[in-house]
């Protein structure tokens, strides 16, 4: 699945720490757009369960995520709680 360009701007203003189409940067946007490929890809696997390359490719979005979130916490710990709760990702 693609991401449309309106649906990554819509992403970006929702989760971005300036709320605007293009803050694209921001750890908060990144984090948000992974977060909707991870649960895009995710159902996949449930139905293809042998899609070993899809399943690489989440691995390696899952640890990009993971890593803004370490950077994050260490850098200012209210956002990181904030993108934590607006997107029920668990630690």
């Amino acid at each position: 699945m693609k991401l449309t360009t309106e649906a990554k701007q819509a992403i970006f203003e929702q989760h971005g720490v300036a709320k605007t189409k293009t803050d694209t940067g921001s750890a908060e946007s990144q984090i948000a757009l992974f977060t909707t490929r991870i649960s895009h890809l995710t159902e996949h696997l449930k139905v293809n369960k042998k899609d070993f390359s899809t399943r690489l490719g989440l691995l390696k979005l899952v640890g990009k995520r993971r890593r803004l979130l370490n950077y994050l916490q260490q850098r200012d710990i209210n956002r990181y709680r904030a993108i934590i709760k607006e997107l029920g990702i668990r630690k």
